[in-house]
């Protein structure tokens, strides 16, 4: 329990005697005391006001930032919200109805259809409006620890909705919390995003597996009534904790990006290697001979397939930077000055990344590196590489604990 900073002022009236002429004392005149100045409080106001200027400044800083990072990358319209494409490896993040995602892994189509839902229900119920609030608070606020877990209660309960989201949507809460899992470490914590945490992870697979009757839910919310009012007369401030009713799963099929034919049909002949650390056991078979049981534990990805996209005159002629990007050309790494040799409606399609310093080497110091695709090149090998699995086998990794991460390999 947290005490209260909250306090609410009662006025008691107090009877004042009656003077009279009878009963009124004439005083001797009394010097008048000039009051000296108190620095105490001058020093701590002016501390204070130090402070919430410094962090008045990183909010804005901040939001600044974020803004920068929306107009200085490509952005994509998804559904009711805006994709917005950035170098930097990271997991979905979002800012008001803007979703900040890995360029390289969208244009893959590696990113997860269960976290596109997670990152949309942040922005159709507004959850960024409800941080600003708190940071907001905190700022003016600073001295008092409550926004502190004032905001992480929010957040948590923001992932909570998010998460309840994507279970009722997708209804396979094991892949859901394998996917959580082997996400949880990867990227760091934006500042005034809805952002993927472990801590709370931790406590979001609780709550997916976590089932509480209507019956039970209603009860409990009657007993807390007078507990609460208790609470608030006591102290003058009462906390309300949220207890996540999450109804019993249903049998109702829902349809998602990817149907059963579509993902036989892509998967069909390749050897599957399953790596169960679960149940440790080992399975080495063909796609078609998988039981449906592993067909519903592994998450079988099945790309969508590429769109044509071509660079605009600018974006080429900056290409051509052999400082700072290092580029292939239908496979082959050549010089920057190849791009000479094409205008940009003759680049079908391209693709690219940032580099980070430890990754880089003698040979490709540049930044980034990317790849461009002539017409035919594309006609011939990545119009119709989302029909079919381009390898041989696939080995899947079937997480035990949070240390283990899903795998899958060629």
């Amino acid at each position: 329990m947290v005490i209260p900073f909250i306090t609410i002022e009662v006025v008691q009236e107090i009877a004042q005697p009656t003077v009279t002429p009878g009963n009124t004392q004439i005083l001797p005149a009394t010097a008048v005391v000039v009051e000296e100045t108190n620095y105490l409080a001058i020093a701590l106001w002016g501390f204070y006001g130090f402070v919430t200027v410094i962090l008045g400044f990183r909010f804005l800083r901040n939001v600044v930032q974020i803004s920068k990072k929306m107009k200085s990358n490509t952005s994509i319209v998804y559904q009711n919200a805006q994709l917005v494409l950035v170098p930097e490896k990271t997991l979905p993040h979002t800012f008001l109805n803007t979703i900040f995602i890995n360029e390289t892994e969208y244009n893959n189509r590696e990113v997860e259809a269960e976290l596109y839902t997670h990152e949309l229900t942040h922005v159709t119920q507004k959850h960024t409006l409800d941080i600003l609030f708190i940071e907001v608070l905190k700022t003016i606020f600073w001295f008092n620890p409550i926004f502190i877990f004032y905001k992480k209660a929010i957040q948590l309960n923001h992932e909570f909705l998010a998460d309840e989201k994507v279970v009722d949507s997708y209804n396979n809460v094991p892949f859901y919390q394998s996917l959580l899992l082997s996400k949880a470490n990867a990227n760091p914590t934006f500042y005034l995003a809805s952002n993927l945490n472990y801590l709370i992870t931790k406590k979001r697979l609780l709550m997916m597996t976590k089932t509480t009757s209507n019956s039970k839910s209603i009860a409990k919310k009657i007993i807390l009534i007078p507990v609460l009012s208790g609470l608030f007369f006591m102290f003058c401030f009462k906390t309300i904790a949220q207890v996540k009713n999450i109804a019993q799963v249903t049998t109702k099929t829902k349809l998602t990006a990817t149907n059963d034919s579509r993902k036989d049909e892509y998967y069909a002949g390749v050897r599957v290697v399953i790596h169960d650390l679960v149940k440790n056991k080992e399975i080495d078979t063909k796609y078609e001979d998988i039981s449906e049981e592993y067909k519903k534990r592994v998450f079988f990805y099945v790309p969508t397939g590429f769109e044509k996209k071509s660079p605009t005159t600018q974006e080429l002629e900056n290409f051509k930077d052999p400082k700072k990007y290092a580029i292939w050309i239908d496979g082959v790494h050549q010089s920057n000055k190849a791009l000479n040799n094409f205008k940009p409606s003759e680049i079908a399609f391209f693709q690219g990344s940032s580099v980070s310093k430890n990754a880089r080497s003698k040979k490709f110091p540049q930044p980034y590196q990317y790849s461009f695709y002539t017409h035919n090149y594309f006609e011939k090998n990545l119009k119709n590489s989302h029909k079919k699995f381009s390898g041989e086998k696939l080995e899947v990794t079937i997480c035990k604990d949070k240390n283990t991460r899903p795998i899958r390999t060629k």
